[in-house]
C-alpha cells in the first residue's frame, strides 16, 4: 500500500514529523516501511506557463517558436518540437537555470538560429511515470488544466512535493489498505486526532427516490452479506480534478475519467471497492447478485470473454451478467463518454469466493486484493455516500434520495474482556490502568471497567484482525513500544538441544559410508510407473501413488524403491566410462494398500546401496578384482556391527523379485521378543535388468531404517585384552551342496558353548572327487577362556561335540 504523506495529512496532522521519522515510528510499531519515495526527482525552477502564440520555425519543419508567459518580468521565447503544443495552453516551463531529473540544466540556447529561453516540459522530463498518466497525456508536452495559475511552481501543481511511504502489510492488517486506516494507525502512533471527511455535509440529494429507478436483490446471501446502491443521473464524463489525479498517481493508479477516478479514490480512501454501472444498460435498473450458471460466459472490461464456473459470484441485471463480483466489471455496462445515468455499487462480498474467482481467471486487481482480505463491513455505506458526494461535485451528477440495498446482515463491534493483571504478566510490565486506557483511546477503541482489574474493550469493525484478549495485549505492546518493555532473564528449567535418535543415526550412517569411500546420491522421488514393480520386496502387495499434476510421464508416480534410481545413476556413469561405483542413498519410498486413495499414503525411510565394477585400481603388479556379493554383504555387516546389531541380524538365501535368483538374500532382524523382522534385501541385480541398462554385474541392497532406529545401540563396552592364549582348530567336512554355511555356523556355536571365541568359513571346495551334489566346507575355530589357560582335553572335548553335532544335523563327514 502506497501512502501519500500529503494525502495522509488530510486526516491526521503530520506537523513537525519528517517522512523518515514517521517511517521509523511506523516500523517500530509493527508495520514495516519498505521505501520512502520522493515524487520530486530533482525538479527546480519549473513553473506554470501560458502559451500566448505559436509559429512555425522558419528553418525547421518540426520546431515551433512559442511566446510564453511564465509569470516573469518579460515574456519568454521558447523553441519547442512537441506536436501537441498550441497557443492557449497552460504548460510546465523550465526557466533558464532550472534543473531536471538526470542532471539536465536548462540554459539559453539557439536552435536553428532562434533564441530559446527555457523549455516546455513533458511529464517524463519532469520525472513522472508517464504510464500512470491519462492516455492523452502520455505523448508530447504535459498540458495543464485551465484552472492553474501562471507562475505557480510545478511541484505544487503536480503534487511533486509529496513523499510516499510504501507499507509492507502482513495479511492480517488489511485495515491499512486504506488511507483512513493508515491515518488511524499513524494517529495512534503519534497520539494525534483523526479527522474524517464530513460526508453528510457534502452529500446533497434530490427528492426523487432512488428506489423508484433501481432495485437490488441478493440470491446468494452466503456469498454477499450486504449490497447497497445509489442512483445518480445527469453525470458529465470528463477529467477528474488535478489534485485527485496527483493522489491516484502517487498511489500507483492511472487516472481514466472522473467517474472511474472517484471510485478508485474512495477505494483507496476507505478500503472499500466500488463500481459504477451505466444504469441505462441495466434491464429495468435491476441488480441481482447470484452464482454463475453452468456454461455461462461474459465479456469483462479488458474485452476478454470469460467462461464462468458455478462457484463464481456475479452481478446481473436479472437477465445477463454485468460484473464479476469483487473482481472486474462487464464490458456491457461500462461507463463511457456517452454515459448519463449511473448505478453506484458498494458491497461486502465473501473473501474466499472472490479469491477463488480471481485466481482461477488470472484477474488480480486492487479491488479483489481488498475483498480477498475481507473489507470493513462498516465502511460499505460511508464509502458509497462519499463517492456519491464527489460525483455530484466533480461530475455534475444528481444524487437521488436514499440508498437501495438488500437487508444487510447486522455487524456488531466485537467486545473483548481483558484482564489487567494478565496484560502486565504477559508483557512483563507495570503499566497503570490510565496508561492502558490512554493507548486504547489513541486506537479509537472504547473501553469500560466491568470489575476490579477487568476491562471491556469494544473493537471497531475496521480491525477484523483483533479477535481475542491476546490481540489487545499485542496492540498495547506495540504502541507502548517494544523498546520500552523491560528485559527480564529467562526462568525455569532449560534443556540442551540434541538430535533425536533417528537424526543422530542418519548422520552416523552417512559418515560411516562416506568415510569408507562411498558416494552419496540424491535422486528424484518421482519415477515412471513401470519401475515401481521391479523391486517390491519391502512394499509387497501395495500400490504406487500417482501424482495429480506430474511433470511428465517419466515422473508421474512416487517411487516404491530407490534401487531403480540408483541403477539409472549407474547407467549414466557407465555411459561416461565410470564403471567402478560405490553409491548409497538415504531417502523415502511411498506406497498405499489402496488402489484408489482415501487415506494418507505410507512413507518409509530406506538405506539403499549399489556396488559395481572393480574393488581396486589397476596397478603394474596386480589386476583389479571385480566386486561380488560378499563385498556388499561385508558393507552391511560393518554397518550392523557399528550399530551393535551384529548378533541380531541374519541372512536367508531366497529369490526376491528383481534380483539374480542364485545370488540374493533377505535380511532379517531378531527383536527383543525373538520375532524375526524382514528389514531388507541384498544381492546381484537380475541379469535381464543389467542388460537393459547396459551394465555389467551390479550388486544392490535396500534396508529399512526404522528397525535400525528402534533397535540400534551405540553403547561402547570395553573389554580388557585377553591374558590367556587361544587354541585354534580347523575342520573340513563334506556335506550336501544344499547345506547353508550360515546354518552350520549356528550349530557350531551352540555345540561349542562358551569356550568358542570365534568361528569362520575359510574355504569351500567342490569337485568330482567328493561325489555328486557334495561340497567341502573348511571352518576355522578359536577356543579361549578369559580367566585361565584351556587344557588340551577341554578343547578336544568341545571340538568333538562340534563334529558330533555336525554329523547328526547335516550328515557331515570329516574330510580326510
Amino acid at each position: 500500500m502506497k501512502v501519500s504523506t500529503e494525502w495522509l495529512a488530510d486526516y491526521v496532522s503530520l506537523e513537525n514529523v519528517a517522512a523518515e521519522d514517521l517511517a521509523e515510528k511506523i516500523t517500530r510499531a509493527g508495520i514495516e516501511i519498505d521505501e520512502i519515495e520522493n515524487r520530486n526527482k530533482g525538479v527546480t525552477k519549473v513553473v506554470v506557463g501560458y502559451v500566448k502564440s505559436k509559429e512555425k520555425h522558419p528553418d525547421a519543419d518540426k520546431l515551433n517558436i512559442c511566446i510564453v508567459d511564465a509569470g516573469q518580468e518579460e515574456e519568454l521565447q521558447i523553441v519547442c518540437g512537441a506536436k501537441n503544443v498550441d497557443a492557449g495552453q497552460k504548460v510546465p516551463v523550465a526557466l533558464v537555470g532550472a534543473k531536471l531529473p538526470g542532471g539536465l540544466e536548462i540554459k539559453k540556447a539557439k536552435l536553428r538560429g532562434a533564441l530559446s529561453q527555457g523549455m516546455i516540459c513533458s511529464a517524463k522530463e519532469l520525472g513522472m511515470n508517464d504510464k500512470l498518466l491519462p492516455k492523452e497525456q502520455q505523448e508530447g508536452i504535459l498540458v495543464l488544466p485551465e484552472s492553474v495559475h501562471i507562475g505557480t511552481p510545478i511541484g505544487q501543481v503536480l503534487g511533486l512535493d509529496d513523499e510516499v511511504l510504501e507499507f509492507d502489510l502482513t495479511p492480517n492488517r488489511s485495515d491499512c489498505l486504506s488511507m483512513i486506516g493508515a491515518a488511524y494507525e499513524v494517529g495512534a502512533i503519534l497520539g494525534r486526532d483523526v479527522k474524517l471527511p464530513d460526508v453528510e455535509k457534502e452529500l446533497l440529494e434530490v427528492s426523487d427516490a432512488a428506489g423508484d429507478h433501481i432495485s437490488v436483490k441478493i440470491s446468494s446471501p452466503e456469498h454477499c452479506s450486504h449490497y447497497a446502491a445509489r442512483y445518480i443521473t445527469g453525470v458529465k464524463i470528463g477529467s477528474s480534478p488535478l489534485w485527485m489525479q496527483n493522489r491516484l498517481m502517487a498511489a500507483g493508479v492511472r487516472p481514466i475519467n472522473n467517474i472511474v477516478d472517484i471510485t478508485n479514490y474512495v477505494m483507496l480512501e476507505y478500503g472499500q471497492p466500488l463500481h459504477a454501472f451505466d444504469a441505462d444498460q441495466l434491464t429495468n435498473g435491476a441488480i441481482d447478485v447470484r452464482l454463475a450458471k453452468e456454461g455461462e460466459t461474459m465479456v469483462t472490461l479488458d474485452n476478454q470473454e470469460r467462461k464462468l464456473e458455478p462457484h463464481m459470484l456475479l452481478i446481473t441485471d436479472g437477465l445477463k451478467p454485468v460484473a464479476l463480483a469483487g473482481v472486474m466489471g462487464g464490458l456491457n455496462s461500462e461507463v463511457t463518454d456517452n454515459t448519463v445515468n449511473i448505478l453506484l455499487e458498494s458491497a461486502k462480498f465473501d473473501g474466499g469466493t472472490v479469491r477463488k474467482t480471481s485466481r482461477q481467471l488470472g484477474l488480480r486487481s486492487e479491488a479483489s486484493l481488498r475483498f480477498e482480505k475481507e473489507v470493513d463491513p462498516g465502511a460499505v455505506i460511508p464509502a458509497l455516500n462519499r463517492a456519491a458526494a464527489l460525483i455530484s461535485r466533480y461530475a455534475a451528477g444528481t444524487v437521488h434520495k436514499g440508498i437501495v440495498e438488500s437487508e444487510p446482515v447486522s455487524v456488531e463491534e466485537k467486545v473483548i474482556v481483558l484482564s489487567f493483571d494478565k496484560l502486565n504478566r504477559f508483557l512483563g510490565t507495570e503499566l497503570s490502568m490510565l496508561e492502558v486506557k490512554t493507548i486504547f483511546s489513541r486506537l479509537h477503541f472504547s473501553c469500560a471497567d466491568t470489575a476490579q482489574g477487568i476491562l471491556e474493550v469494544r473493537v471497531p469493525t475496521r480491525r477484523g484482525d483483533i479477535t481475542s484478549d491476546v490481540d489487545l495485549i499485542e496492540e498495547i505492546a506495540r504502541l507502548y513500544g517494544y523498546d520500552n518493555i523491560p528485559t527480564t532473564a529467562i526462568e525455569g528449567p532449560t534443556t540442551p538441544g540434541a538430535y533425536t535418535k533417528p537424526q543422530a543415526l542418519r548422520r552416523d550412517v552417512r559418515k560411516l559410508f562416506t568415510h569408507g569411500g562411498w558416494q552419496e546420491v540424491i535422486s528424484y522421488s518421482f519415477t515412471h510407473p513401470d519401475l515401481t514393480a521391479l523391486f517390491p520386496a519391502l512394499t509387497e502387495g501395495s500400490h504406487a501413488i500417482k501424482l495429480a499434476m506430474p511433470m511428465s510421464e517419466e515422473r508421474s508416480v512416487l517411487r516404491t524403491s530407490v534401487i531403480p534410481q540408483l541403477l539409472d545413476v549407474a547407467a549414466y556413469n557407465a555411459n561416461r566410462k565410470q564403471h567402478d561405483l560405490a553409491m548409497f542413498e538415504m531417502g523415502n519410498v511411498f506406497y498405499s494398500q489402496e488402489e484408489q486413495l482415501t487415506a494418507q499414503p505410507k512413507e518409509i525411510s530406506v538405506l539403499t546401496l549399489l556396488l559395481c565394477g572393480s574393488r581396486g585400481q589397476k596397478q603394474w603388479n596386480q589386476t583389479p578384482e571385480k566386486v561380488d556379493f560378499f563385498d556388499l554383504k561385508g558393507a552391511l555387516e560393518t554397518l550392523f556391527e557399528y550399530l551393535g546389531l551384529q548378533n541380531s541380524v541374519s541372512y536367508v538365501a531366497n529369490k526376491p523379485q528383481g534380483y539374480h535368483p542364485g545370488r540374493s538374500a533377505s535380511v532379517y532382524l531378531t527383536n527383543d521378543g525373538g520375532e524375526q523382522l524382514l528389514i531388507g534385501t541384498l544381492g546381484q541385480v537380475h541379469p535381464q535388468l543389467q542388460q537393459d541398462r547396459g551394465l555389467s554385474d551390479v550388486y544392490t541392497a535396500e534396508i529399512l531404517l526404522q528397525p535400525l532406529y528402534d533397535y540400534a545401540s551405540k553403547d561402547i563396552r570395553y573389554r580388557e585384552l585377553p591374558r590367556f592364549p587361544a587354541s585354534e582348530r580347523d575342520i573340513a567336512v563334506v556335506v550336501e551342496d544344499s547345506v547353508e554355511a550360515g546354518a552350520m555356523l549356528s550349530v557350531i556355536r551352540e555345540a561349542a558353548g562358551e569356550l568358542l571365541q570365534s568361528v569362520q568359513v575359510f574355504d569351500v571346495f567342490t569337485g568330482s572327487k567328493l561325489g555328486e551334489g557334495k561340497k567341502s566346507v573348511a571352518i576355522a575355530l578359536v577356543y579361549r577362556h578369559n580367566e585361565r589357560t584351556l587344557t588340551d582335553e577341554e578343547v578336544s572335548s568341545a571340538h568333538a561335540a562340534v563334529v558330533s553335532q555336525l554329523e547328526q544335523t547335516f550328515h557331515a563327514e570329516l574330510r580326510k
